[in-house]
């Protein structure tokens, strides 16, 4: 059985990456303190522990990863949260940006469409902290409607286009932030609906994730 640890060294090395990620331009600090208030080495292989605070991606199985920090910093900026509103997140993965999320006072529904990845979470200890968490086995393209509308949704995966679904369960004045392009580098949307059919969208950096792909994997 694995034991959980937040050493004063992890507590350190989760500072430093704090202090790097503002220098980046992150200048949300309610986003920056949520980010020094989780152990992100918890999310990974204990393989890992040593380099987790490294500003980096780095491998969680099933061909997916944990995001940079910075990524996740940047997605949660751009998002605008408020506390108690609804959000939905495509791309569970190791949850580590749900917890961001949920550590920023929000309502975070989240789907992940690989069975293994959305078992080991089912199983982690550390997601019982914030039980403003709901977890779902799907497929992100067709998102939740039973719950929708959403204040906000969060997409982690590289999208070919917008999902007109997506849309649609966009509750009016909310934002969905999006990274859309090919395989190699996406350029990060956000959108935000004005009525039912009318959107602004707004461009923002470069990034590079992994595909968003349709369906279920078992």
């Amino acid at each position: 059985m694995r034991r959980y640890e937040d050493s004063y060294k992890q507590k350190g090395l989760r500072k430093q990456l704090v202090d790097s990620i503002r220098q980046k331009g992150i200048t949300d600090e309610n986003v920056l303190t949520a980010i020094n208030n989780i152990p992100r080495h918890y999310f990974l292989d204990t393989a890992f522990e040593g380099i987790a605070y490294e500003d980096r991606a780095f491998p969680i199985g099933e061909g997916q990863t944990i995001s940079q920090p910075y990524t996740v910093a940047y997605q949660s900026q751009l998002l605008e949260l408020k506390p108690f509103e609804k959000v939905l997140e495509i791309g569970t993965g190791s949850a580590y940006q749900a917890c961001v999320l949920a550590e920023l006072k929000v309502n975070v529904f989240t789907i992940e469409r690989q069975k293994k990845l959305f078992d080991l979470v089912k199983q982690f200890p550390f997601k019982s902290r914030y039980p403003t968490i709901r977890f779902f086995y799907g497929d992100g393209y067709e998102g939740l409607p039973t719950y929708a509308p959403f204040d906000k949704i969060l997409v982690t995966a590289a999208a070919p286009q917008i999902p007109e679904k997506l849309l649609q369960q966009l509750k009016v004045g909310g934002k969905m932030v999006i990274p859309v392009g090919g395989q190699e580098v996406q350029r990060m949307l956000r959108i935000t609906k004005l009525g039912e059919t009318e959107y602004d969208q707004e461009m923002f950096d470069n990034f590079s994730f992994v595909p968003m792909l349709a369906g279920k994997r078992s």
